[in-house]
């Protein structure tokens, strides 16, 4: 009878939205270089240059993901740790991060050959 009594004496504070959407954003910005690329390989129209144009929105994405997830670790942090949702607060911050690290590598592959290909019509 004793077990049936357990009661939480903390109210439920609806878990931690900000981390959710900090992993969902920092997937999709980890995800936006390599689709793009694929796009242009299975693509008539597109070339391997064009997957350049993705690279704000992976940008943009690791970006938003990096807010929310301080946002979700500064409400956990005030909930005293309540609010819950720090790890994948802290994994969407991580994706977000490897998603500007792709961006960026592509940044520079597209800089590069912008150079190679202006030296080279010299």
């Amino acid at each position: 009878m004793a077990a049936d009594a357990v009661t939480r004496s903390e109210p439920h504070t609806g878990g931690n939205g900000r981390a959710v959407g900090a992993l969902v954003l920092g997937a999709l910005a980890t995800a936006t270089m390599p689709l793009a690329i694929l796009a242009t390989r299975y693509s008539e129209s597109y070339e391997l240059l064009h997957a350049g144009f993705a690279i704000p929105l992976a940008l943009a994405l690791g970006i938003g993901a990096i807010w929310l997830a301080r946002a979700a670790l500064r409400h956990d942090d005030a909930r005293l740790g309540r609010a819950g949702g720090r790890g994948a607060a802290r994994l969407g911050q991580a994706l977000a991060v490897l998603g500007i690290a792709l961006a960026a590598t592509a940044l520079v592959a597209l800089a590069v050959y912008g150079l190679l290909t202006y030296l080279g019509e010299r």
